[in-house]
């Protein structure tokens, strides 16, 4: 049993040993049937479905509902998943993970009554997409990506639903909304086939050519074999021969990776330094919004402190490290910037205005994951060369300033 799933079971055991006490002897049933069913997920499902037929009237049926449906996805059991999960959604009819699973499950499972009750738990993961706020700082380019990518599986979810009952014109354009939120291989494919059951044969080869050469890192080499061989055939039914398909994938080609590579920029102007190796490459943001390129401080030593609103200890340590700005303020080469690392910027003016502390700040804007500070407060040294000279991850009050000031002495003794 793999590490992950025994975390699982013995989360579960702890989830039911808070719940409402059922009789000792069910209690005992129960333990039981976990620990007989954690060799496997069919195990595991096997030994709960008997203690529920045992105690269908258990005070903790809702958590062993909820067990089951998780140990059905995890075990790929869709008619399970599908017939515990719906279970749990009516307790918890906003769990993303549920939902998802249940959606995809209903829609493989097929049939008219699954798709309409897949459609409805789609839309209302589309809902809780809408309802995310979309957060700038740390990994805003990623947390980004994340939920674009989402967007466009619950849109492909709709669409595909939509072809389930018929409804094609609607699945058309639910998929070209996920082909627009997402463009991958998938969305493209779903286009195509939709345009296909309206008889549009010519859109159809479009879509098609672009799901072969979107670039799209999801994309297994097995489906772009499926994505040619299709769109060979359905070209040449059409043409009675591929002449001009040549001419028709390297458009495609084209068109796609344009729409790709401005979605790309589009993320890095929410995080210009996404990508980057190099931290005089970074360009950080104050507080005032203004940008900073570090590359304009080559030349000069710079000493980063990392230190963020939540640290107790960056309180304590803040008057020490005005004194060794202090200490260095004749000394025109050397540099200090006070780096915030909070995820959440908003917090930040308010917590200099409340401590009285100065606002020439800077977002770290990924700086700190790339220098791989793992502790708060951490001073970072850089030479004047742009060589990362010193670091102090946390601090020792007694002799920060002595240590640091040696330090500095001694790099620009260099």
């Amino acid at each position: 049993m793999n590490r992950g799933r025994a975390l699982a079971i013995c989360l579960f055991a702890a989830s039911l040993a808070h719940s409402q006490v059922p009789s000792n002897e069910e209690q005992q049933d129960l333990m039981r049937a976990v620990n007989q069913g954690a060799g496997s997920a069919i195990d595991m499902i096997r030994e709960l479905e008997a203690h529920l037929q045992k105690y269908p009237d258990s005070t903790q049926r809702s958590e062993i509902e909820v067990r089951i449906a998780k140990t059905a996805i995890e075990g790929k059991d869709l008619a399970r998943t599908v017939k515990y999960g719906e279970l749990a959604l009516k307790a918890a009819p906003t769990d993303a993970l549920l939902l998802d699973r249940v959606t995809g499950a209903l829609l493989t499972l097929g049939g008219k009554e699954n798709a309409d009750k897949a459609y409805g738990y789609a839309r209302t993961l589309e809902n809780i997409l809408d309802s995310t706020q979309r957060e700038p700082g740390r990994n805003a380019a990623h947390r980004q990506d994340e939920r674009e990518h989402a967007m466009g599986s619950v849109l492909l979810y709709q669409a595909r639903a939509r072809m389930l009952t018929g409804e094609n014109e609607d699945a058309v354009r639910l998929a070209t909304r996920s082909f627009s939120a997402y463009p991958s291989e998938e969305a493209a494919r779903e286009w195509a086939e939709a345009l296909l059951k309206l008889g549009r044969q010519q859109d159809a080869i479009m879509h098609l050519a672009e799901a072969f050469t979107v670039p799209d890192s999801f994309a297994t080499d097995e489906r772009r074999l499926e994505d040619r061989l299709r769109l060979g055939e359905l070209y040449s039914k059409l043409h009675e021969s591929e002449k001009g398909l040549g001419d028709l994938i390297l458009a495609a080609y084209d068109r796609t990776s344009t729409v790709v590579e401005t979605r790309k920029k589009k993320l890095l102007a929410l995080e210009p330094n996404a990508g980057l190796a190099d931290p005089f490459e970074f360009t950080i943001t104050g507080l005032d919004g203004k940008k900073l390129r570090l590359a304009s401080l080559k030349g000069k030593l710079i000493i980063m402190d990392f230190w963020a609103t939540w640290c107790e200890p960056c309180r304590a340590q803040h008057p020490l490290y005005l004194k060794l700005q202090e200490h260095f303020r004749s000394r025109p080469e050397v540099v200090f910037l006070e780096i915030n690392a909070d995820d959440d910027h908003s917090l930040v003016e308010p917590f200099l205005t409340e401590l009285m502390w100065d606002k020439n700040v800077y977002f770290d804007d990924g700086l700190a994951r790339l220098l791989n500070v793992a502790n708060i407060p951490s001073a970072i040294v850089f030479d004047p060369a742009g060589r990362l000279a010193s670091r102090m991850d946390g601090f020792d009050p007694n002799s920060f300033v002595d240590t640091m000031t040696e330090r500095i002495q001694l790099i620009l003794g260099r």
